[in-house]
C-alpha cells in the first residue's frame, strides 16, 4: 500500500465503500449495512478516543510556544482577524445562496416528529458562554466537551508563561504526551481508507431518494456554497493577498482536506493539518504550532458560517416565520462571533441551535435536518481544514515566515515526515 499515495488511498476507498453500500441498499444486504457501520463508527470512536488529551496538550503547548515567536500578539491578532474576515465572506455566500434558492420554500416535510436536540448549554448565549467554563474538570473530558477542554488548556498555557521555568516540566510532560497522541492518531489516520470504506457505505445504504428528496436543495445548497469558498474566495485570497498558487495550495494541502471530507472531524485531522502546513506548504513550524490547533478548535467555515445560514433560512420558510434585513445581519453576527460553537468535532448542531434560538426560531427544525446531517458534515469539514490551512498561510506570507522552497517543491511523501514532532518548543526541527 505504500506505493500508492496517501489521497489515492482515500480515494479508493470512497469509491469501494460506496460501491458496497449500494450494493447492500438495492440488495437488502442487512449483514452488509451493519459491517460498514461498524467499520466507521470503530473509526470515528477511535479519532474521538485521542480528542481529549489531543485538544489540552495541542492548546496547552501552543498558548505556550508564543514566547518562542517573535511578534506573538501581532501575530495572534492577525490569525484572529483573517478567521473574522473568511467567516464573514463564507455566511454572505450562505446568505446570498439562501436568498437565490430558497431551501425551504415548497417543501411538505411534516414537523409533528421534530424535536428539538438535548443540547445543555447550547441553546442561549448565556448558555454557550457560561457552558465554556467547566463545573467539574473531569466531566469535561468524560463527556468530551471540547470548548470546556479548549478553556482549560488556554488557562493552563497561560499560566506556564506567567510562571516562566518553574513551569518547564509540565510543558515537557505535556509536549511528550502531545507527540504520543499524534504518533498513536497518526497510526489511526493511516486506516482512514478503511475507515471512509465504512462511513461512506453506512451513509449510502441508509439514505434513500425518498428521505432526501425534500431536504435535497438544501442539501444541494450547502455543497454548492462550500464549493464557493473552497475554489473561488480561498483561491482568491490566496493568489491577491498570500501571492500562492491556489494549484499549489491545494496539491499540497489535499490530503489533509481529503481526510477532512471522509472523517467529518477538524480534530481528528489536526495532526495530517499540521503535517501539510508546515512540510508541504512552508509556513514556519513555530507559528503553525499556534495557529493550526488554534483554528482546528475554532476555525469553521462550513459548519458555523455557510450551514447556519442556510439552515436558518430553510426552518424559517418551513415554519413559515419572514426574515428581515435585521434576522438577516443577525444570522451574520452569530456565524462570525460564536464559531468556536462547534469545537472541531463532528457535526454543527450546537452552531445550528445558537443561530435559531438567537433569531428566536423553532429549535424542533434542528431534528428535521438531522437524517442528511452526515451527509453535510462532509463537506463542511473538507471547508472548515481548508480555511484552517489557508489563514496560517496568508498571515505567515504577510510576515515573512513561508518558506518559497518548501510551498514550490514537489508534495512530501506523508510517510516520509511522520515520524517528525508536529508540535515542538523549541527552534524548527531540522530538514
Amino acid at each position: 500500500m505504500k506505493k500508492i499515495s496517501f489521497s489515492l488511498q482515500l480515494l479508493l476507498g470512497l469509491v469501494i465503500g460506496a460501491a458496497l453500500g449500494f450494493l447492500a441498499r438495492a440488495g437488502e444486504i442487512a449483514w452488509l449495512t451493519t459491517t460498514l457501520t461498524e467499520i466507521g463508527r470503530i473509526f470515528v470512536q477511535l479519532l474521538k478516543l485521542a480528542v481529549p488529551p489531543l485538544v489540552l496538550t495541542a492548546v496547552v503547548v501552543s498558548v505556550a510556544n508564543l514566547r518562542n515567536v517573535g511578534g506573538a500578539a501581532r501575530l495572534a491578532g492577525k490569525t484572529l482577524l483573517w478567521f473574522l474576515v473568511t467567516s464573514l465572506i463564507a455566511v454572505v455566500i450562505g446568505l446570498g445562496l439562501g436568498l437565490v434558492i430558497n431551501p425551504g420554500e415548497g417543501v411538505t416535510i411534516s414537523t409533528a416528529g421534530a424535536k428539538a436536540p438535548d443540547l445543555e448549554g447550547a441553546g442561549t448565549w448565556l448558555d454557550f458562554v457560561t457552558g465554556i467554563i467547566p463545573t467539574n474538570l473531569v466531566t469535561a473530558f468524560t463527556e468530551l466537551n471540547v470548548l470546556q477542554i479548549v478553556f482549560i488548556g488556554v488557562v493552563l498555557g497561560a499560566a506556564a508563561l506567567a510562571v516562566g521555568e518553574a513551569a518547564e516540566p509540565f510543558l515537557t510532560l505535556s509536549r511528550s504526551v502531545l507527540e504520543l497522541v499524534q504518533k498513536a492518531l497518526w497510526w489511526v489516520i493511516r486506516l482512514a481508507p478503511i475507515g471512509t470504506a465504512g462511513l461512506i457505505g453506512k451513509s449510502v445504504a441508509a439514505y434513500g431518494w425518498d428521505l432526501l428528496a425534500p431536504l435535497a436543495k438544501l442539501g444541494a445548497g450547502v455543497y454548492i456554497g462550500c464549493l464557493l469558498v473552497l475554489l473561488v474566495s480561498y483561491p482568491a485570497l490566496l493568489a491577491l493577498v498570500g501571492k500562492v498558487s491556489p494549484l499549489t495550495f491545494y496539491r499540497n494541502a489535499w490530503p489533509a482536506i481529503e481526510l477532512a471530507f471522509v472523517s467529518r472531524s477538524s480534530i481528528g485531522t489536526l495532526p495530517l493539518t499540521q503535517r501539510v502546513t508546515v512540510e508541504r506548504l512552508g509556513v514556519d513550524r513555530d507559528y503553525a504550532s499556534f495557529a493550526v490547533p488554534f483554528g482546528a478548535t475554532t476555525k469553521m467555515d462550513g459548519c458555523a458560517a455557510i450551514y447556519p445560514a442556510l439552515a436558518a433560512i430553510f426552518v424559517a420558510q418551513v415554519y413559515d416565520v419572514p426574515l428581515g434585513l435585521g434576522q438577516y445581519l443577525l444570522i451574520a453576527f452569530v456565524s462570525v462571533v460564536g464559531s468556536a460553537a462547534t469545537a472541531g468535532l463532528t457535526g454543527a448542531i450546537v452552531m445550528l441551535t445558537l443561530t435559531l434560538s438567537t433569531l428566536g426560531l423553532p429549535l424542533e427544525g434542528v431534528g428535521l435536518l438531522l437524517a442528511i446531517d452526515p451527509i453535510l458534515d462532509m463537506i463542511r469539514t473538507a471547508t472548515n481544514v481548508a480555511g484552517q490551512i489557508v489563514v496560517p498561510v496568508l498571515v505567515a506570507r504577510s510576515e515573512g515566515r513561508l518558506d518559497e522552497a518548501v510551498l514550490n517543491a514537489p508534495p512530501v511523501p506523508l510517510d516520509d515526515v511522520s515520524t517528525r514532532p508536529l508540535v515542538t518548543g523549541g527552534a524548527p526541527a531540522p530538514a
